[in-house]
Order: C-alpha cells, then sequence, then structure tokens
C-alpha cells in the first residue's frame, strides 16, 4: 500500500504561480511512476502530468505544457507540480497518483494508489 497526500491548493488570482506538494508513504517511493490528475466540476477526472520513478522522464498534457514542471524527490518521498501563469481553466481537483506500471501512462486507471485531492482555484 501506499498512502498519498496532497497539499498546497488555494485561491489565487490568473497569472499567479503555485506549488503543489505530495507526500507518500508505504512502499518505497522510488518504485512508482508519479502522476498528477485534475477534476473540474461537472467533468471527468484528466491527466495533468507525470514522471518516471528516477525523474528522468516527463510528459505533460498539452493544456499545461510550458506552464507546468512535475518534480520529485525520491529522498523525501515526494512530488511537486509547479503551475505557473495560472488560468481560470485549470480550476480543479488536482490529484497525485503512483503508478507501478513499467511505462509512463496518462490513462488514470494505469494509477494504482491515489491521494484525497486538493482544490485549486483561479479567479479571472
Amino acid at each position: 500500500q501506499v498512502q498519498l497526500v496532497e497539499s498546497g491548493g488555494r485561491l489565487v488570482q490568473a497569472g499567479d504561480s503555485l506549488r503543489l506538494s505530495c507526500a507518500a508513504s508505504g512502499r518505497p517511493f522510488s518504485n512508482y511512476n508519479m502522476g498528477w490528475f485534475r477534476q473540474a466540476s461537472g467533468k471527468e477526472r484528466a491527466f495533468v502530468a507525470a514522471i518516471s520513478r528516477s525523474g528522468s522522464t516527463t510528459t505533460y498534457a498539452d493544456s499545461v505544457k510550458g506552464r507546468f514542471t512535475i518534480s520529485r524527490d525520491n529522498a523525501k518521498s515526494t512530488v511537486y507540480l509547479q503551475m505557473n501563469s495560472l488560468k481560470p481553466e485549470d480550476t480543479a481537483v488536482y490529484y497525485c497518483a503512483a503508478s507501478s506500471s513499467y511505462y509512463l501512462l496518462t490513462s488514470s486507471g494505469a494509477y494504482n494508489y491515489w491521494g484525497q485531492g486538493t482544490q485549486v482555484t483561479v479567479s479571472s
């Protein structure tokens, strides 16, 4: 089992920056690819970003490419999502997730463990 706890979500203005954190506990953190997903009100959960076990490979949704950066610190068992130039359409509950898959995947079905989510609200 892996327990994931997100933090850092809050109300910000359009154009602001925000960093989300996700602390993991349980099984060795470096065994898992990690991802961030988000779910806006009334919409399905959507992929945002993912990072490989070593941190050497990342992938992003087109909607956040160039604005968001995913990173991880395996010594701290934490994954981060740096969000810059935030837009109102970035408003959502953000979830981190862990995947034991060999490949770095963007489908939510590939992720075995999920956090409880943290709310990000971007006002215009």
